[in-house]
């Protein structure tokens, strides 16, 4: 069984407790996940299966989608509603103009610390470890970059935003400047997202369906998309028969296109690789065949 299966992730489980029952009911051994969901969060979770779990790095670096609720006037220490509020202040009066200033800083390229409640790794550990230990260290920033920021709602202690952002991106750290930028403090109060590299909510398979789905493997099959659908965000570049044969051997072809990475895909659009277009040739980053 090979392919991309969507999963809409529901609030409770952690994204390797979906693997996990993925993995038995499916009853595929190679099953990963394209990008961490809090268990707090529920929306898009592509999962790569057998084969497709060779791509699954490459899934993992698209752009991301989220509706997000923050909660002002508290914040906690895991910068979301699961954690323990540490600091309260009363919310500022708001309106539209005050608020959208703000947003305007978060918009664009910027430097962001990744919260101690995190996947990332310092010294080999996972800060999240770290945290629950009652250790906090320093954490180095990285660039990050929201192309879009949109003020969809908002009440006297609560926004709702829509988030398309880069990967790497903390939506629950973006609440947590908010409400330090308001003078309030804030956390982040719900997350559903909406859009993985190229798979959206309408690719997506209530985890709740699953079991009855895996009683029908004809059913379950048109569920699975294939591996060339998984970067279509990434331009193609389509060799011939001849240079299709070259590419299964890693052997560099001339690309016509510009630079940067692309798939490469046969005369019937079936994906070979995927590579960097170097000083007009391919430079394989993961050949397929």
């Amino acid at each position: 069984m090979d392919g991309v299966l969507v999963i809409d992730k529901p609030k409770g489980p952690t994204s390797f407790d979906v693997v996990r029952q993925v993995r038995g009911l499916l009853k595929v051994k190679k099953v990963g996940h394209t990008g961490t969901l809090d268990p707090m969060a529920t929306g898009v979770l592509p999962l790569c299966l057998g084969e497709a779990t060779k791509v699954a790095g490459f899934i993992t670096e698209g752009d991301k989608a989220y509706d997000a609720v923050v909660r002002l006037g508290a914040e906690t220490d895991t910068q979301d509603a699961e954690g323990k509020v540490v600091a309260e202040a009363p919310v500022p009066s708001l309106t539209t103009a005050v608020l959208e200033e703000v947003l305007g800083r978060f918009r664009g390229s910027f430097e962001q610390v990744p919260p101690m409640y995190s996947a990332v790794k310092v010294g080999g550990k996972r800060l999240y470890e770290l945290a629950r230990a009652g250790e906090e260290v320093e954490r180095a920033s990285r660039q990050v970059t929201v192309y879009e920021l949109v003020l969809r709602d908002f009440n006297a202690n609560q926004l709702r935003l829509s988030v398309r952002c880069s990967k790497g991106f903390f939506v629950r750290t973006l609440a947590y400047d908010i409400g330090r930028a308001l003078g309030c403090g804030a956390h982040l109060e719900a997350l559903r997202r909406t859009t993985s590299g190229p798979f959206t909510l309408a690719h997506s398979l209530p985890l709740a369906d699953l079991a009855a789905l895996a009683r029908e493997p004809e059913a379950l099959a048109k569920r699975l998309l294939p591996v060339s659908e998984a970067l279509t965000d990434l331009p193609a570049v389509r060799v011939s028969a001849e240079d299709a044969a070259r590419v299964s051997h890693g052997v560099p072809v001339e690309a016509p296109a510009h630079p940067g990475r692309v798939r490469v895909v046969d005369p019937s659009g079936a994906l070979l690789a995927v590579a960097e277009v170097v000083r007009g040739r391919l430079r394989y980053l993961r050949v397929l065949v």
